[in-house]
């Protein structure tokens, strides 16, 4: 599979969806919960502003951001799969007060009106966009002046470190062998390709900066395993 090749990207996550869950679980040892909880602490979304989550696959950052925004704000859930979105809304359903919606389409070029948003964030999804750089321009788009955006994925290792050879220790020796018993080992090797080729954390922030972001700054999380960019618009 090649990364950043979107009818793949979308098959991918359409296959992995009724186990996506488990395995996150799984993988990261119920830590990426933590991650994104973090994510949501810098972020700081106050009840009454309306979010989106880009990429939202099976919509548990979604529902940790609703739960915050209430009352009289909102999330709007955009993926481009199928699948997780069906997951998504069935998790959803279990707590119908939740101020949730739901899309499905492309995070590269969603169709939504300009300057809509007091925020978003997006976990795991930039680095499977054909164009980070794109991804962030309409990220940009779709933003209020002084709205706040934080994207949350896998951190690129410089080549050679110690943290590099345990990060391609941890895919290959746990993460694939894991997912391969349950059918799903070609989608899960797809990571190791993908974070090749995913910006390192100072050109996500010129990426960001020149999308036209007042300010970015990316964190390091999970001893630098995972990272964090922190936008303002």
């Amino acid at each position: 599979m090649r990364p950043g090749d979107p009818q793949a990207v979308e098959q991918l996550f359409d296959a992995v969806a009724p186990n996506y869950d488990r395995l996150n679980d799984l993988l990261s040892l119920g830590l990426h919960r933590i991650w994104k909880r973090q994510l949501l602490a810098w972020l700081s979304p106050l009840p009454g502003e309306h979010w989106l989550d880009l990429c939202c696959g099976t919509g548990d950052l979604a529902l940790a951001l609703a739960r915050r925004l209430r009352p009289g704000g909102s999330v709007l859930g955009l993926d481009a799969a199928a699948a997780p979105l069906a997951v998504a809304r069935r998790r959803a359903a279990a707590e119908p007060w939740l101020p949730l919606s739901w899309l499905q389409g492309d995070a590269l070029d969603t169709g939504l009106p300009s300057h809509r948003f007091d925020g978003a964030v997006m976990a795991y999804g930039l680095r499977n966009l054909a164009d980070p750089g794109a991804g962030l321009i309409e990220l940009r788009r779709l933003l209020r002046p002084g709205a706040r955006a934080g994207i949350l994925d896998f951190n690129r290792m410089g080549e050679g470190s110690l943290a590099a050879r345990f990060q391609r220790f941890y895919l290959r020796r746990l993460v694939v062998p894991v997912a391969a018993q349950v059918g799903l080992r070609e989608h899960y090797a797809y990571l190791e390709a993908s974070l090749q080729q995913f910006p390192k954390g100072e050109v996500q922030e010129r990426l960001a900066r020149d999308a036209g972001f007042a300010t970015a700054s990316h964190r390091p999380l999970a001893a630098g395993q995972m990272g964090a960019l922190l936008l303002t618009a």
